[in-house]
């Protein structure tokens, strides 16, 4: 796994994308989120729309290599949005009581690491390590999870299943997420930085 070279200043070329304003969009449905679990109190429709939020995540990449707007921007924007999106949801369930404490200390955890090691690789080497295979992996099936925790708890008539399938996502999800983490973005960031 090798560090990736990004630029920290964009033009507004590269700001104003349909990939990044697809991943802003994505950013502006976090509040939402928090309002209907605790505005509204609709345990349902906040599992709807984290679910809607993990499952359209490959759309910007995909934007990005349809319109030929791949940039450096988005490559850094997506994934803060997707820590931003487990450092919302994952307390909020705590909150709520709708998901094990462990299993989003776990994951918050993770997503402190992985911060970490992104931000100071950023700023001493202005290189941040490359996404992997199993890190995407371990977001994909967090995303799924949490919702789905969220889901099990509410009155929706498929509730139990929904539960159920928490686990089945949350497991390996948490599994690949910390060996990403440990094995694969902490080991390039320190290599690249004993290089400089």
């Amino acid at each position: 796994m090798v560090l990736a070279k990004r630029r920290l200043v964009f033009d507004k070329s590269e700001i104003l994308t349909w990939p990044n304003l697809f991943t802003l969009a994505r950013l502006l449905a976090i509040p939402v989120f928090v309002w209907l679990l605790f505005g509204r109190e609709n345990r349902a429709a906040a599992a709807w729309l984290v679910g809607a939020l993990g499952a359209t995540d490959w759309v910007d990449g995909w934007l990005a290599r349809r319109f030929d707007q791949a940039t450096d921007l988005g490559a850094m924007f997506d994934p803060v949005v997707d820590r931003l999106l487990f450092l919302v949801v994952a307390p909020s369930l705590v909150i709520d009581g709708s998901i094990p404490v462990w299993v989003a200390a776990l994951l918050l955890a993770r997503e402190v690491v992985v911060g970490a090691v992104t931000l100071v690789a950023t700023l001493t080497t202005k290189s941040r390590p490359n996404v992997t295979w199993e890190g995407k992996t371990g977001t994909f099936l967090m995303m799924f999870g949490l919702p789905m925790f969220l889901g099990g708890a509410s009155t929706l008539s498929y509730a139990p299943v929904l539960a159920w399938l928490a686990w089945i996502f949350s497991i390996p999800g948490l599994a690949y997420s910390w060996y990403s983490a440990l094995f694969q973005y902490l080991p390039a960031a320190l290599n690249r930085e004993s290089d400089s």
